[in-house]
């Protein structure tokens, strides 16, 4: 294992280049988040800042980059899924990761709440109520009650070290 002496943090693109590479050793999972705009178009994007915060409530936790056109949207909206894709699906992360484009085009999806677009094939998909969002350096995070969901026995896409990866059977 290589080791090297925790430096103190500085600034500049060096840091930020370091840092995000020791960011990229905690292997996620890779969820596309969903709504609607207020008139109605299908939106989404791919996030793996998603985790778990509380039982009971049911809470889920995910944040959003301050520099994102999409921000305000997800911030009006009431509800949106959380949908955790399955191992046979880095295209839809492809798609969702990218800042063009009709990224629902020939998708077929279902719908919950005020019609918030839910993808198919994935391991699970949480329908969100939109309650709490903080401030958080260079993001938005948004702390959202789980109001239902849904799991399939599937494989997760796993991302690690700026890489898909497989999880060892």
């Amino acid at each position: 294992m290589t080791q090297q002496t925790v430096p103190q943090p500085d600034s500049g693109e060096d840091f930020s280049r370091r840092f995000r590479n020791a960011l990229g050793m905690f292997a996620t999972g890779i969820t596309v988040v969903t709504t609607r705009t207020s008139a109605g178009e299908p939106i989404g994007l791919t996030v793996n800042s998603f985790n778990s915060v509380s039982l009971e409530p049911p809470l889920v936790v995910w944040s959003l980059s301050n520099s994102l056109p999409s921000r305000e949207l997800f911030e009006g909206c009431e509800y949106y899924a959380i949908n955790v894709l399955a191992e046979g699906q880095a295209e839809l992360s492809q798609r969702f990761a990218g800042r063009m484009g009709e990224k629902f085009a020939g998708l077929e999806i279902d719908e919950g709440p005020a019609g918030v677009p839910l993808l198919k094939g994935c391991c699970a998909r949480f329908i969100c109520r939109n309650t709490v969002r903080h401030a958080g350096g260079d993001h938005i995070v948004f702390i959202s009650e789980v109001i239902g969901f849904d799991r399939d026995e599937r494989a997760p896409l796993v991302y690690f070290g700026g890489n898909y990866r497989r999880l060892a059977p």
